[in-house]
C-alpha cells in the first residue's frame, strides 16, 4: 500500500507542477517553495509518509544531492555563452572567489564570537552556508544561452564557481574540528597547495574533456555520418567522465563538471560565430533531424542545444528530489529551528555579511548600484549547503557536525522562502528598468 501511495503522490506532484509552472512565473512563489512544502507535508509532522534519518541515510542522501548538483553545474556551464577571455567574467570570478572568502571569514567570526561556537564548527558552518545555490536560483539566473545581462550572468557564474571552491574551506573546517577533538591530528601547510591544485586541475581537466568530447562527436557526425542522436547519453557520459577524472586527479569534481559544460558551449560558439545557437540550428523539420546533426555548419549548435534541453529537464527533476528531502528533514527538526542562534545567523548572513562581502568584492567594477544591490540580496542558499552538511556528517567528528544540522536547515528554509517570495517581483522590476533605458 505504501508503494501505491508513493506512486500516486510523486505522479500527482510532477503533473501538478508541470501544469502550474507557467502560473508560478507570474506569482511571488518559487517551485522550490512548493517542493519544500510538499516534503514537509509528507514528513513525520503530517502525512508521515517520508522518513529521513540524517544519521542513518547520510551516504544515500549525499549521493542523491551530489548527482543533482553535478547536473545543475553542467547545465549552468552550457548556459554561459561568453568566451573565457571576456571581461564580463571578472564579476562572477570576484563573487565566486573574493565574496565567498569574505563571507566565510565573517561567518566564522560571527559564529565564534556571537554564537559562542568553537572555531572548528564555526569554520565548517561558514563553509556550508557560503556558496550560493545553482539549483534553486532559476528566476535570477541566465535562462537561455547568449543572455549576457550582467546581473544574471554574474549570479549564474557565481553559482557555478563557488560550490566547488567551497570544498577546501569545508575540508579545512573538518580538519580544525578533528584537531580540536584530538591535537594529534595536526594541520599541514600542504593544504594550500592541494587547494590550488584541486581548483586549477579541475577546471583544466573538465575543460579538456568537454572540448575533446564535442570535437569527437562532431567529427564522427560530419565526416562519417556516425554517432547520430543520443545527446542525453553524451551529457550524462560527459558529466560522469569529468567527475571520475577529477576524483582520480584529486581535484574538485564540481568545478570539473562546470568547466565541461563551459567547454561544450565554447566549442559551439566558435563554430556559430556571431549567430546565436538557435539561429545557427535554424528551423528543423521532423524528417530533417539527421541532416541537421551531420551538417558541418550546424552540428555543434545542434548538439549543444539538444544537450542543454536534456539537462534542463534533469535539473528540474533534481530540484524535486532534493527539496522533497529537505522538506522532510525540516518536518523532523522544525521545533529546533526557532532559536536565537538561528535568527542571529540568518539575519547576519542575509542582511549584513552577504551585502558587505558583495560590495567589497565589486569595488571598482562596472556593475550599477541596482545590480549590486540585487547581487547582494540574491545569495540563495539551498542544495549546495545541504550537500556540504551531509558531507560533514560523513567526515567530521559527530560532536562537531551534528549540532550544525538545525542551523543549516533553518538557513536553507529561510532562503527558499524569503528569496522565493522576492525573486519574481524584484526581477520583474529590474527588467522593467532595463526596458525603460
Amino acid at each position: 500500500m505504501t508503494e501505491t501511495i508513493w506512486f500516486l503522490v510523486v505522479g500527482g506532484v510532477l503533473i501538478f507542477m508541470g501544469l502550474a509552472s507557467s502560473t508560478f512565473k507570474r506569482l511571488p512563489i518559487s517551485t522550490a517553495m512548493c517542493y519544500l512544502a510538499i516534503g514537509f507535508a509528507l514528513g513525520p509532522g503530517a502525512a508521515n509518509l517520508l522518513h529521513i534519518r540524517l544519521d542513518g541515510d547520510t551516504a544515500v542522501l549525499r549521493l542523491v544531492t551530489e548527482v543533482g548538483m553535478l547536473v545543475s553545474l553542467f547545465a549552468i556551464g552550457l548556459r554561459l555563452r561568453v568566451p573565457p577571455t571576456d571581461r564580463r567574467w571578472l564579476l562572477p570570478l570576484r563573487l565566486g572567489f573574493v565574496a565567498m572568502a569574505l563571507t566565510i571569514v565573517a561567518l566564522t567570526l560571527l559564529c565564534g564570537y556571537a554564537l559562542g561556537m568553537a572555531w572548528g564548527p564555526s569554520l565548517l558552518l561558514a563553509a556550508m552556508l557560503a556558496p550560493t545555490d545553482p539549483v534553486l536560483a532559476h528566476d535570477v539566473q541566465v535562462e537561455q544561452p547568449g543572455d549576457t545581462d550582467l546581473l544574471r550572468f554574474s549570479l549564474t557564474g557565481e553559482g557555478g564557481l563557488n560550490d566547488g571552491i567551497a570544498l577546501p574551506f569545508a575540508l579545512l573546517g573538518i580538519a580544525v574540528c578533528r584537531y580540536e577533538a584530538s591535537p594529534d591530528d595536526a594541520l599541514h601547510l600542504s593544504f594550500i597547495a592541494q587547494a590550488a591544485w584541486g581548483t586549477l586541475g579541475a577546471l583544466a581537466s573538465g575543460w579538456a574533456l568537454g572540448g575533446l568530447t564535442v570535437r569527437l562527436v562532431a567529427y564522427l557526425r560530419t565526416r562519417r555520418g556516425e554517432a547520430l542522436g543520443s545527446e542525453g547519453f553524451y551529457a550524462l557520459g560527459l558529466i560522469a567522465l569529468s567527475y571520475g577524472v577529477a576524483q582520480l586527479l584529486h581535484t574538485y569534481a564540481f568545478l570539473a563538471v562546470f568547466a565541461a559544460g563551459l567547454a561544450m558551449r565554447r566549442a559551439e560558439q566558435k563554430r556559430s560565430g556571431d549567430k546565436s545557437a538557435r539561429e545557427a540550428v535554424g528551423t528543423i523539420d521532423a524528417d530533417d533531424v539527421t541532416a541537421t546533426a551531420s551538417d558541418p555548419d550546424r552540428a555543434h549548435a545542434f548538439m549543444a542545444e539538444r544537450v542543454h534541453g536534456f539537462t534542463i529537464e534533469l535539473e528540474r527533476i533534481a530540484e524535486v528530489a532534493t527539496m522533497l528531502i529537505v522538506g522532510a528533514v525540516l518536518a523532523t527538526l522544525w521545533r529546533e529551528l526557532f532559536t536565537w542562534r538561528a535568527a542571529v545567523l540568518i539575519g547576519g548572513l542575509f542582511v549584513v555579511i552577504r551585502p558587505l562581502a558583495v560590495e567589497a568584492s565589486l569595488v571598482g567594477s562596472c556593475a550599477t548600484g541596482a545590480q549590486r544591490r540585487l547581487m547582494s540580496w540574491f545569495g540563495i542558499r539551498g542544495v549546495g549547503s545541504f550537500y556540504y552538511l551531509l558531507y560533514a556528517l560523513e567526515n567530521a567528528p559527530k560532536q562537531a557536525a551534528s549540532p550544525l544540522v538545525p542551523l543549516v536547515v533553518a538557513a536553507i528554509a529561510a532562503s527558499v522562502i524569503v528569496h522565493g517570495v522576492t525573486s519574481t517581483p524584484l526581477m520583474n522590476r529590474y527588467q522593467r528598468s532595463l526596458d525603460n533605458e
